[in-house]
C-alpha cells in the first residue's frame, strides 16, 4: 500500500481539504452502492437513497480529514486511513440525520438541502440513521481497514466511546435536558456544565477522529497523549466557533438554520462568556491545540492549520 503524501504544509490547507473530501466522497459512494456486500441479502432502494442523501455531496469532511492527516503524520497507509475516516464520517452523518428529526432539533435544512426527514419521511430518516451507524462499525471492523484484529478492536472501541453513552449521544441527552424537555428548565447552565456537554456532544467525535488516525499509525503513549490534547482542544474550538456562527451568520452562509440556540435556551459559551469572551476563548483553545503538536515537526503543519481553521471558519 502507498502512504499518504508528506508534502502538505499549512498553506495547502484548502487544497488538502478539497483533495481529501473528494477521495472520501468517492469511497463513500462505493460504500453506499446498490450492490449488496458479502452476506447482505439486498439493499432496499428507498433506504439506500435516504442514506446517500444524508451523506453524499456535503461539506469539507473535517473529521475524516483529521483521521487521514494524523495517520499520514505517523506513516499509515492512505487506503487504511481513508477507510477509517469514512467510517467516522458515516457515524457523523447518522448523528446529523437523527439530530434533524422533529423529536430532536426539528430542522428542515442541512448543507443547503432539505433534511432527510423532509426529503423522505421520519420513519425512513430514523432507519437511514440506524443503517449509517451500523455501517460505520462494519467498515472499521473489516480487515481492509487494518490487518491486525487488535488494532481494529481499538478503533471500534475508540469510536464507540466517543459516540455513545458517555460521548456524543450522552451529550445530546444533556442538551435536550438543558432545553427543559423533561422537566422545568433550571435557568442558564453553569459554564463547567456547558463545557462538559459540548465536549461530549461535539468534541468527543472530533477528538476520536484524531485518535483513530493515531492508532492506525501505531502512535506510542507519548504521541497518543499529545494528539489527544490536540483533538480535545480542537473539538472545543470547533464548538465555540459554531456557537459564534449561530449568532453572527445567516442560513444561506451556514447551509442550515441559525439563531436557534438562544431561542431554545441552549447552553453555549456565547451565553456564558458573551460574544467577545467566547471569541477570546475560541482563539485560546485553537492556540492550545497548536501547542499540543510542539513535539512534532513540520509534518504536523497541516494539523496546526486545521486548528486555526476550526477557529476561523465561516460556515
Amino acid at each position: 500500500m502507498s502512504s499518504v503524501s508528506p508534502s502538505a504544509r499549512s498553506g495547502d490547507l484548502d487544497a488538502r481539504l478539497a483533495q481529501n473530501a473528494a477521495a472520501i466522497e468517492t469511497l463513500l459512494e462505493a460504500l453506499l452502492s446498490d450492490i449488496p456486500a458479502a452476506d447482505e441479502i439486498t439493499r432496499p432502494p428507498r433506504l439506500l437513497a435516504a442514506m446517500r442523501h444524508g451523506v453524499l455531496g456535503g461539506g469539507k469532511r473535517l473529521r475524516p480529514f483529521l483521521t487521514v492527516e494524523t495517520a499520514r503524520l505517523l506513516g499509515a497507509p492512505v487506503e487504511q486511513a481513508r477507510r477509517a475516516g469514512a467510517a467516522v464520517e458515516l457515524l457523523h452523518c447518522y448523528s446529523l440525520v437523527h439530530d434533524d428529526l422533529p423529536a430532536m432539533d426539528d430542522d428542515d435544512l442541512r448543507r443547503g438541502r432539505p433534511t432527510v426527514h423532509k426529503a423522505f419521511d421520519e420513519a425512513t430518516a430514523i432507519l437511514a440513521g440506524d443503517a449509517l451507524l451500523t455501517l460505520a462499525f462494519d467498515v472499521l471492523a473489516d480487515e481492509a481497514t487494518h490487518e491486525a484484529g487488535a488494532v481494529r478492536a481499538a478503533l471500534v472501541t475508540c469510536l464507540t466511546r466517543a459516540s455513545g453513552l458517555g460521548g456524543m449521544v450522552g451529550g445530546q441527552m444533556l442538551d435536550l435536558a438543558a432545553e427543559g424537555r423533561f422537566e422545568e428548565a433550571r435557568g442558564a447552565l453553569p459554564e463547567v456544565e456547558i463545557r462538559q456537554l459540548q465536549a461530549m456532544k461535539t468534541g468527543a467525535l472530533l477528538a476520536a477522529s484524531v485518535e483513530i488516525g493515531a492508532r492506525l499509525g501505531g502512535a506510542d503513549a507519548t504521541a497518543l497523549a499529545a494528539l489527544g490534547r490536540y483533538g480535545r482542544a480542537l473539538g472545543a474550538t470547533f464548538q465555540i466557533a459554531d456557537d459564534i456562527l449561530d449568532v453572527e451568520s445567516d442560513a444561506a452562509q451556514m447551509g442550515k438554520a441559525t439563531a436557534k440556540d438562544a431561542d431554545k435556551g441552549k447552553g453555549t459559551l456565547v451565553g456564558a462568556l458573551g460574544l467577545d469572551g467566547a471569541k477570546r476563548e475560541r482563539d485560546r483553545l485553537s492556540a492550545e491545540a497548536v501547542a499540543a503538536l510542539s513535539g512534532f515537526g513540520a509534518e504536523a503543519d497541516v494539523l496546526r492549520a486545521a486548528a486555526r481553521f476550526a477557529a476561523e471558519r465561516k460556515s
